[in-house]
């Protein structure tokens, strides 16, 4: 009984070590529409903020992210994500934006559903002369 006591608790232990988000500035995503800035980075170039934008969406969850009552599985895959930031970049090109700064993607689960909010700041590049 001792020993089922402390196997729980080094297994709780070493699984709240490892972050289950994966981080949005991967350098193996790729080219958007426009420039992206994730978090706090900046463009080093002076900018004028267009507009906020915000995706969001709850998608009931698949069979195999639950069984018997138990999460199995929840949030969104790299791919996934992927989709959602172009959406946001195209969404900015679309504004004639020439980059997203202060993107953040968080994700929520419920018994019954999964959801996302992505949001970023639309900016324009300011003329350097």
């Amino acid at each position: 009984m001792r020993k089922a006591g402390l196997y729980l608790l080094l297994v709780s232990t070493l699984t709240s070590c490892f972050q289950s988000a994966i981080p949005l500035n991967s350098k193996k995503w790729g080219k958007y529409a426009v420039d992206v800035f994730y978090g706090d980075d900046r463009p080093t170039r002076p900018y004028l903020p267009l507009q906020e934008l915000q995706m969001r969406q709850e998608i009931p969850l698949a069979d195999r992210q639950s069984k018997n009552g138990m999460m199995l599985s929840r949030g969104n895959n790299v791919e996934q994500k992927q989709l959602l930031l172009s959406r946001l970049a195209t969404q900015a090109d679309r504004l004639g934006a020439d980059a997203l700064v202060e993107v953040k993607y968080t994700y929520f689960t419920s018994v019954t559903e999964n959801g996302y909010v992505m949001t970023g700041v639309a900016v324009k590049y300011k003329d350097e002369f």
